[in-house]
């Protein structure tokens, strides 16, 4: 028996419905899945809101996985969420498999991973024009995560298996951390102190030191993680485990884990909530989010979606 709803949230929840490429707006308080809102792309695979909560923006991945063969994708799309119709495109001019989209915390510049470019694009929101390029100085630059005093970026290199290390300001990489034979998405402590990437080859969860950008410790955790998010208390921090439908919740005091929970098929994302009441996890597989209480850490609903459910992002009202 799932768990009663914790106290609600006022925004909307945004799903990439990546397999039928569409973006989903989920009413988190009804779970219920809104509307769908073509994207008139191949494929889009991660998205963020505007900071006043009005536009989405999901760059168009291509037909791949990363790394892998398949088409590769050159627009951003820009979506009213009002009234759920694509108003704007960002054309990169080639294939560069545009990915993460994120808004810096203090300049309000929009940031995107340009994997084939081994780039971030700095993109102004507004004109939807780049503006500038920061290297990451590896391949498949996958996943970005942001310190949120705006000062420094992380970059997940899935082949490589590596982590970048980036001057934001500066737009340059200050160096690059050795991480596995293969590495996946990446999230940022809240006191900016910790950055969090999930190993492929091991089930094991690296913890980056920042003031040193070196591994400063190994959680051992019970299959691969995946996507990351932290509480905004900074105590907990969520993890997507695929292999085995579950989701890992880690003690950042004690650096173990000490829930796991059951979840529908291949669970991809984590985003908590900003009141940090409730942690969603895309279920790719099974076209669904699951919404977890952080009280009690209990699924309290399952949010049928699109095909495919991977990015998460929230839209504030």
């Amino acid at each position: 028996m799932m768990a009663p709803s914790a106290d609600q949230s006022p925004g909307r929840l945004l799903v990439a419905n990546k397999a039928e490429q569409t973006l989903g707006i989920v009413d988190p308080q009804s779970g219920r899945q809104l509307a769908t809102v073509p994207e008139g792309g191949i494929t889009g695979h991660e998205l963020i809101a505007s900071p006043d909560g009005k536009v989405a923006y999901v760059p168009i991945y291509g037909s791949s996985g990363v790394g892998k063969p398949g088409t590769d994708g050159s627009n951003m799309v820009v979506i009213d969420l009002s009234t759920h119709k694509v108003t704007g495109n960002l054309d990169f001019g080639r294939g560069v498999r545009p990915h993460c989209p994120l808004f810096g915390p203090k300049d309000g510049m929009l940031y995107v991973t340009t994997e084939l470019d081994k780039t971030i694009s700095v993109i102004d929101p507004h004109s939807l024009k780049i503006v500038g390029t920061i290297p990451t100085g590896q391949a498949e630059s996958h996943m970005l995560a942001i310190s949120h005093d705006g000062r420094r970026g992380y970059t997940a290199n899935v082949g490589p298996g590596t982590v970048s290390v980036l001057d934001m300001q500066q737009r340059k990489t200050i160096t690059i951390i050795p991480i596995s034979g293969n590495t996946q998405r990446i999230s940022v402590s809240p006191d900016d102190k910790m950055v969090f990437t999930s190993d492929q080859v091991k089930p094991q969860l690296a913890v980056i030191d920042t003031s040193t950008n070196k591994v400063k410790t190994w959680v051992p955790l019970p299959s691969a993680g995946y996507g990351t998010d932290a509480t905004p208390d900074g105590r907990w921090l969520v993890i997507a485990m695929p292999k085995t439908n579950q989701v890992a919740v880690v003690d950042l005091k004690t650096m173990k884990v000490a829930h796991t929970i059951d979840v529908p098929k291949a669970p991809q994302e984590v985003l908590v909530r900003p009141d940090g009441k409730v942690a969603y996890v895309s279920c790719d597989a099974s076209n669904q989010v699951a919404a977890i209480g952080t009280s009690d850490w209990k699924v309290q609903k399952l949010i049928d979606t699109g095909k495919g459910a991977d990015g998460l992002a929230w839209a504030s009202r």
